[in-house]
């Protein structure tokens, strides 16, 4: 056999060693990328988990909206009220129908202790608390509870019968407290939210109910109740107000206060959708007086006395009917002095109601709630034209003889 040449043989050696490296390179490759691979494989269920997270995060503000964060701002401010209130009546005797026997008996005056609830809200750090005088009426003794569950022995403040606003106040400093808005600005068809305690439910869980609904009208005026009340302005809302919502705050989509929660109109004394709450603004001007005072000052007058009009007079003021009443004297020191009003002037109107007889005026300012301070704008006939003469009211401190204001 013939050897073969040398230079062949390193040819071949050479050419084995490199096919050796070129394996050993593809091997280690191989290993790298598996390595590498690896990681990817336990890294797609984190990308999941935080795409999941991303979109839990969205639903969750979508859900969040105007009506939300105003619930959430309001309801620390709201509290449940019980209260023992002492109802009075008299037992009818039973010879009553007796003409004869029933001058020798009375009716049995009974006092009897009853359990009452209602709504209310705070309104500042040092723990005031406004709710309807109808709820805390005859009270013996107010129980608030706030969020959470915390109850209070609340005292009253003061009260005032005629517009049903009382304030109430509890010890303790830096409560969480309601903002007031402007019952004038509100727009019939935005959103309204009811918060308060209806049938008691606050106590079962330490936190209001809510209800949701819109403005369905404002400025309902309901005039003086037969129990002497004047409900006038009143904000009306299909949000559900139920039995223990009296006092709770009706609130904007701003988180701010615009009513008292007051009444509903149903056969039934369920809501069927016509709730009714004092505009803010009306509790606005009687707040100072209630923590200051205790009650509202409604003693006041204007210095006008009045007559009423003939057909003879009004053809020679030029007036094609006799409807109105004639001034006839006038307090010279008086606010409708100072604002211009004369003998002889004609009152039409008075604040943008007509004026058609005598006994209009008292029935128009009888279904105002006034209070000294307050504006009427009474629009007078003098001299063959029409103005209105806005007169301020001031205290009535003196006695005038006849018919006067």
């Amino acid at each position: 056999m013939k050897s073969r040449p040398l230079s062949r043989q390193l040819f071949l050696l050479m050419t084995g060693m490199l096919f050796g490296i070129l394996a050993l390179m593809v091997c280690s490759s191989k290993q790298q990328a598996h390595r590498s691979a690896g990681p990817a494989v336990t890294a797609a269920p984190v990308a999941a988990d935080q795409r999941a997270v991303a979109v839990a995060d969205d639903v969750l503000y979508s859900r969040q909206n105007a009506i939300t964060r105003a619930i959430a701002e309001m309801s620390p401010a709201v509290v449940g009220i019980n209260v023992i209130q002492v109802q009075r009546y008299y037992q009818r005797n039973p010879f009553a129908d007796d003409p004869f026997f029933r001058q020798f008996f009375r009716d049995v005056p009974v006092e009897k202790r009853v359990k009452s609830l209602g709504s209310g809200f705070i309104i500042s750090r040092e723990g005031y608390i406004l709710t309807n005088q109808h709820v805390v009426h005859d009270a013996t003794e107010i129980i608030v509870t706030r969020v959470g569950g915390k109850q209070y022995v609340a005292r009253k403040i003061g009260e005032d019968f005629v517009t049903d606003v009382a304030i109430l106040k509890i010890d303790g400093n830096d409560f969480p407290y309601a903002r007031l808005g402007d019952s004038d600005d509100v727009i019939i068809g935005e959103w309204a939210i009811a918060l308060g305690n209806p049938f008691g439910l606050f106590d079962l869980g330490s936190k209001p109910t809510v209800t949701v609904g819109v403005i369905s009208a404002k400025d309902q005026d309901f005039g003086r109740q037969n129990n002497e009340r004047i409900f006038e302005d009143m904000l009306q809302t299909d949000a559900a107000i139920n039995s223990g919502n009296s006092g709770g705050p009706l609130a904007n989509c701003n988180g701010e206060v615009i009513g008292i929660n007051t009444y509903i109109l149903s056969s039934s004394g369920t809501n069927i959708g016509l709730g009714f709450a004092l505009p803010i603004n009306r509790v606005k001007r009687i707040l100072n007086d209630l923590i200051n005072y205790g009650k509202v000052d409604r003693a006041w007058r204007t210095g006008i006395t009045y007559e009423a009009m003939s057909p003879l007079v009004a053809r020679h003021l030029g007036l094609k009917s006799s409807h109105g009443v004639i001034v006839s004297a006038i307090d010279a020191t008086s606010a409708a002095a100072q604002a211009g009003l004369q003998v002889g002037d004609v009152i039409m109107g008075i604040n943008s109601r007509e004026v058609e007889n005598f006994e209009d005026v008292q029935a128009i300012i009888d279904d105002l709630d006034l209070k000294r301070g307050d504006l009427l704008q009474f629009r007078v006939y003098r001299e063959r034209r029409f103005i209105t003469i806005p007169v301020r009211l001031e205290t009535n401190d003196r006695k005038v003889r006849g018919r006067s204001s």
